[in-house]
């Protein structure tokens, strides 16, 4: 039998299309389509043709190019942004089209005129991260164009793209092109991270949505403001761009933030859609977005579920893109900030050498700024794994250091919910003063009710000194507020522990399972599986949990749990143990 063979051969697609075309024909339909009829005509047609490649197909506002060569394509790409920008120079500024435009090089398969296969899949989605007016390109086509171009690339790390199986590493092509006019002048940015929100669009057509639309940004630039680790601009400053069509990196020139939150809102019936990106102000690129749903009967609660949801995400994910920032500066000029940044993924690290480096980072940023009281909270934090779990080098000067951090960053940020947080946390589990840690953690959540980490560490508290149904209330919020963090495992696994202290182990094991998922090598989630099998009397299963914990933590034994774990009403821990120790882990 004859089988008919698919040809391939390899080629860069570049794949285009316009940013915000949906808005602009939505306001002006006729002049939208003439608009870009006429760059496309006029501009990036021809320049497709100079530069030797194809247009495949084009679908409304986007189009597909395949090029023999790399270096053809991304040339092409570059002059194309340049003259269009010149092109948007002379034209308002919701009438601009900007095109975003991705570029891979990859095998495809012809067939009917269309072109097929991953290379021109992940070409699509690069275009679908590119900033508008900006090119984003695989490391492959930068490996290729590298040193045969004069262009710069920039380095974004690699990215999830949606229906991709892999990671994808990806660079931003820097293109230097005309900067619009502007009647504002640019503003220094701080030294600590700041935020704008701008008013959501209203999508709907409806004026009536104007005041539901503030409302939103009204509360979530409120909730905002209760986290310290970040400035957020006052409302008065972000709505002097209310139904103006603004270039997101123009407005956080202007005022001077790093960060900027915009979003929409649009009514279909009696069903709203409301959306929200964070978005880097220097680079234009996307952070995070996501949509929101509700009915318009349940307006207001649907407006409260929006702001906790928005606010509990964005204070973290601006944490990891200053994390980012921060590791990118030369040692040479880390201030305290800088060195907080670059502690904290190595704050609650199980390694003994990762957590060495974080409170080693945390001691000089509390000796070059006492008085960064985030940073001195944080140096006490970062000594919490080495008791708990009584990591490899721990002694007896870590619980007096550990303390003294939490009290000295008390005296100087009572105001931060963070703050308060954490040190109450580290007063309740370290030095055992259960009211006054709890008492602290209370006000907290009080000031900041949507902080995942202030949420977590009341959770815990509940657990070691009070209510265990309303640790699991703490606990479920947290998750829900961020339910993709990757620091799940806590709070999964302290519900794990709950439940074994309420003996409901079914459930204990249900959610230890979840947190194992996460993170598979946090000791204390092996401790709740450990125990909740052996409760249950499944002791094949227990027995292969033991032996993974003891892979990853040779010599743990029950005393060194027990030294590590403290407990106003000390049954909550000695039942965790009595499961362990059924299941045959070592005493001594």
């Amino acid at each position: 039998m004859e089988v008919d063979r698919v040809e391939r051969k390899l080629s860069a697609i570049l794949a285009a299309d316009v940013a915000e075309y949906s808005r602009q024909m939505h306001a002006d339909e006729e002049g939208t389509l003439a608009n870009l009829n006429l760059c496309r005509r006029e501009l990036i047609d021809p320049c497709i043709s100079r530069y030797r490649g194809r247009i495949v197909k084009t679908t409304g506002d986007g189009l597909l190019a395949a090029f023999a060569s790399v270096v053809d394509a991304v040339r092409c790409a570059v002059e194309v942004q340049t003259c269009l920008a010149e092109h948007n120079a002379d034209v308002a500024n919701d009438k601009r089209l900007e095109f975003r435009i991705g570029i891979n090089v990859g095998d495809i398969v012809e067939q009917d005129g269309d072109i097929f296969g991953d290379g021109v899949n992940i070409a699509a989605r690069l275009e679908g991260i590119a900033e508008p007016g900006g090119i984003c390109v695989s490391a492959r086509v930068q490996e290729d164009a590298a040193g045969k171009v004069d262009l710069a690339f920039e380095d974004i790390g690699e990215q999830a793209l949606k229906n991709i199986a892999r990671p994808v590493r990806a660079y931003r092509l820097r293109v230097d092109r005309p900067q619009p006019l502007s009647t504002h002048s640019a503003v220094k940015l701080p030294d600590k991270p700041s935020l704008a929100v701008l008013p959501f669009q209203n999508m709907s057509g409806d004026a009536e949505q104007d005041y539901f639309a503030d409302g939103i940004v009204e509360d979530i630039i409120t909730a905002l403001s209760r986290f310290k680790s970040f400035a957020v601009i006052a409302r008065n400053s972000s709505f002097v761009y209310k139904g103006r069509a603004v270039d997101v990196r123009q407005a956080a020139r202007e005022l001077g933030v790093r960060y900027v939150l915009e979003g929409s809102v649009r009514r279909a019936g009696n069903r709203l859609r409301i959306t929200a990106q964070l978005i880097d102000g220097e680079s234009g690129a996307h952070l995070w977005a996501q949509h929101f749903d509700g009915g318009v009967e349940d307006v207001f609660d649907v407006q409260d579920q929006i702001t906790e949801s928005v606010v509990a995400v964005v204070e973290p994910r601006v944490t990891r893109a200053e994390i980012e920032r921060a590791r990118r500066k030369r040692p040479e000029h880390l201030d305290a900030y800088d060195l907080y940044l670059r502690a904290m993924p190595d704050i609650y690290a199980m390694r003994p050498d990762a957590n060495a480096n974080a409170i080693r980072l945390l001691e000089q940023a509390a000796v070059l700024d006492p008085n960064f009281a985030l940073g001195v909270a944080m140096a006490g934090m970062a000594y919490l794994p080495r008791m708990t779990m009584q990591l490899l080098g721990t002694s007896d000067t870590d619980r007096a250091a550990c303390l003294r951090h939490a009290r000295a960053a008390l005296a100087i940020g009572s105001d931060d919910s963070t703050v308060l947080s954490n040190c109450g946390f580290l007063l309740l589990e370290v030095g055992l003063q259960y009211d006054e840690g709890f008492a602290l953690l209370k006000r907290a959540v009080s000031e900041n009710p949507n902080s995942v980490g202030v949420l977590t560490n009341i959770g815990i508290a509940c657990l070691l000194s009070g209510d265990l149904d309303e640790g699991v209330v703490h606990l479920e919020r947290a998750i829900r507020l961020n339910p993709n963090d990757i620091g799940t495992h806590w709070q999964l696994t302290g519900i794990a522990h709950i439940r074994i202290a309420q003996g409901r182990y079914e459930e204990a094991l249900e959610v230890a399972n979840r947190s194992l998922a996460v993170n598979s090598v946090y000791d204390a989630t092996y401790w709740m599986l450990i125990s909740a099998n052996a409760y249950l009397g499944r002791m094949d299963n227990a027995h292969a949990h033991l032996a993974a914990l003891q892979a990853i933590s040779p010599g743990v034994s029950l005393a060194r749990i027990r030294r590590g774990q403290h407990s106003k009403d000390p049954q909550r821990i000695e039942v965790l143990i009595d499961g362990m120790r059924m299941a045959g882990m070592p005493e001594i």
